[in-house]
């Protein structure tokens, strides 16, 4: 393709051809994330050695290598997260019959599938396995086509000063940093800003998931129950690693959402995290993560090497479940009980505590069920829209009943295993002066696990349980029943 003969894929209304054409770059500003990356990062998550072979593409040139990745990623438009001021601007404009055009370097496959959702774009003007339409070659391709009458121009960072440069009338969607700067020094003067982004701040702190670290209080359980946490020495250093793990969880959260940034556009509530909102930058998210893992780093630096090893197994783990054992059924909720687990190994080996094999079998039913209630209340929500599961997570609506199974009987296998421990294991009365007491934790057990599935049989559950447990007034309760039965027992 030729970039001055655009594609023509709509005309709802006769044009006016004696005003300027509006012509409208696409990434980060029709829509405000960057379609390539996303398409990149699409790949990557369903095929690591596709995405490999495409970069091998990138000594011919970047408009070859756009067109690689076109040949194996088109994003579907009805899910990118458009600037919606724009948007409402765009087709108010086609409505009074201008001629709008898509002007974007992106590849003119995944331009052409966007302009013909929109439906009022007069024609595109994109980037081919030849020619990368950015910077001067998108002013010139511009000059070219409108020469009779000129363009207006809509651009949002650096490789649009060129073309704004050489617009009547230059506007802004979700403008870069410096980028007023840069304009004004070329004396363009902008007529208009669209602006659809929430604060960089609150995205950020989002991204992080900061309501997901209670988990990590998990690494406390071990000195808990050893009966040391009052200890200064031991406080002070299970505290690091709290704050340790929950860095390098976010740093998880954030690849994860990365990996998973189309499959999040198709969610009723994952839509709008914020990568998938497009209100943080895959480029943005790299610089986190690298932030957040260099802190954690250094923190874990003053802890025992023992809790290094199993940060690090935890954060390879994770990525490993982001990359490949999610989309694993059974596997995916066995690997979720597993990562609680090591919270525990590794609050255990900080404070240099005996990790109880009783504590290891009750964690692994009791998360187990979790992780197996979450999926459930998944299918469950999937099921009741009349939706069939798209996320790769290899589970069917119609395991449901399957799964319910699995995950009651897992969670009262938690509960019989702490019932031997009080019952069959010698050591309880070294630990506990009143073991006895112990008991009366045990319906409240049952009860909490019963109560979340027969919740999540209702569909009154949240994809989350232990986010559920965090506001739940009932699950708050009898947690500070199990503190005061705990507190007596010792």
């Amino acid at each position: 393709m030729n970039p001055a003969d655009p594609i023509i894929t709509a005309c709802p209304v006769p044009v006016a051809v004696d005003s300027p054409a509006l012509c409208v770059d696409l990434d980060g500003t029709l829509v405000k994330s960057d379609t390539l990356l996303d398409s990149i990062l699409t790949l990557i998550r369903r095929d690591p050695a596709a995405t490999l072979r495409c970069f091998l593409f990138l000594p011919q040139g970047k408009a070859a290598f756009k067109a690689k990745i076109g040949r194996h990623v088109i994003l579907d438009p009805t899910a990118l997260p458009y600037n919606r001021p724009l948007l409402e601007y765009l087709k108010a404009e086609s409505a009074s019959g201008r001629q709008i055009y898509l002007a974007t370097a992106s590849h003119e496959e995944q331009a052409r599938e966007i302009a013909e959702h929109l439906g009022f774009f007069t024609g595109v003007i994109a980037s081919d396995a030849r020619t990368n339409l950015r910077d001067t070659n998108k002013r010139k391709a511009l000059e070219l086509k409108f020469a009779a009458h000129g363009f207006d121009y809509v651009g949002n960072a650096r490789p649009d000063v060129a073309a704004l440069a050489g617009a009547k009338t230059a506007m802004l969607a979700n403008p870069s940093l410096g980028l007023a700067a840069q304009l004004k020094r070329q004396n363009v003067m902008v007529q208009r800003t669209f602006r659809d982004r929430a604060a960089p701040m609150k995205a950020v702190a989002m991204a992080f998931r900061i309501r997901q670290w209670p988990k990590n209080l998990l690494v406390f359980a071990p000195v808990l129950l050893a009966h040391v946490l009052l200890n200064r020495h031991y406080f002070i250093l299970t505290s690091l690693a709290f704050v340790s793990w929950c860095f390098t969880a976010s740093a998880t959260y954030i690849i994860n959402d990365l990996l998973d940034v189309t499959a999040d556009r198709n969610h009723p509530s994952k839509r709008k995290r914020p990568f998938a909102a497009g209100d943080l930058s895959p480029q943005a998210g790299v610089v986190i993560v690298c932030v957040l893992l260099a802190l954690s780093a250094m923190i874990a630096a003053r802890l025992p090497v023992r809790f290094t090893f199993w940060l690090v197994a935890y954060f390879v783990t994770t990525l490993a479940y982001s990359l490949v054992l999610k989309r694993l059924a059974l596997v995916d909720v066995i690997t979720l009980a597993g990562l609680y687990t090591v919270r525990m190994f590794a609050g255990a080996a900080v404070a240099a505590v005996v990790f109880s094999p009783w504590l290891g079998g009750f964690s692994v039913f009791f998360f187990l069920s979790l992780a197996i209630v979450k999926r459930y209340a998944e299918l469950d929500n999937l099921r009741k829209a009349g939706r069939i599961p798209t996320n790769g997570r290899g589970y069917r609506v119609d395991d449901l009943e399957q799964l319910r199974s699995f995950g009651t009987a897992s969670g009262y296998a938690a509960a019989v295993v702490f019932s031997l421990y009080i019952n069959a294991n010698p050591e309880i009365s070294q630990h506990y002066a009143h073991f006895e007491r112990l008991w009366f934790l045990v319906p409240v057990l049952v009860f909490w696990i019963s109560r979340v599935w027969l919740l999540a049989h209702r569909g009154e559950l949240d994809e989350d349980p232990v986010v559920f447990a965090m506001t739940d007034t009932w699950s708050l309760v009898l947690g500070l029943v199990a503190l005061v039965i705990f507190s007596i027992s010792t």
